[in-house]
């Protein structure tokens, strides 16, 4: 019986010994780790709250250059023909060399729109009009005016010839005019 009880003890011992390092490994072991992932996890959460707190201090700094580069794109903006395609900026490129040549006493007998042509990130529209100036004072200032215009537009051919050259007044002009447009 003696020897019952000693082999009942060390199984005993055995099993306190077993159960000690069960309850290290599910739960001691187990709890640690959590810890270590939850320190992990705050110094990330700390590292990424300090990111948006600098973030935030930023801010003003921030609007103050957005404000600018929103200034200086307007400025650029203000340089090329408005249009939301490019069929619509041609349109809007006809009625602004159309008025500059009837406003100086010409007339326009044909208008060609021709197609747009890709420049980097912007279109380069061209439109061809056929015209009657009076002299060519007029002429001067048409290309004057077109040179000169905000937005930016530029005289890529011209061809004058006198209409009558028994009275040599009237000039017939062919003016082909260029300018850039958004590429959209």
């Amino acid at each position: 019986m003696h020897r019952k009880s000693k082999t009942l003890l060390v199984a005993v011992v055995l099993m306190f010994v077993l159960l000690g390092a069960v309850v290290y490994d599910q739960g001691y072991l187990r709890v640690q780790s959590e810890l270590v992932d939850r320190e992990e996890a705050l110094a990330v959460k700390t590292k990424i709250l300090a990111k948006y707190m600098a973030l935030i201090a930023d801010r003003p700094q921030m609007e103050t250059r957005l404000a600018s580069l929103v200034e200086a794109r307007m400025a650029e903006e203000s340089k090329i023909i408005e249009g939301q395609t490019p069929s619509v900026a041609a349109a809007t490129l006809q009625g602004v060399v159309k008025g500059m040549i009837t406003a100086r006493g010409g007339s326009i007998s044909s208008e060609r729109v021709e197609k747009p042509e890709d420049a980097g990130t912007f279109k380069l529209i061209t439109v061809t009009l056929d015209a009657v100036l009076p002299d060519t004072a007029a002429l001067v200032e048409v290309l004057y005016a077109v040179e000169t215009q905000t937005p930016y537009l530029v005289a890529r051919e011209l061809d004058a010839r006198i209409r009558n050259f028994r009275e040599p007044r009237d000039l017939t002009v062919r003016l082909k005019v260029s300018g850039l447009t958004g590429g959209r």
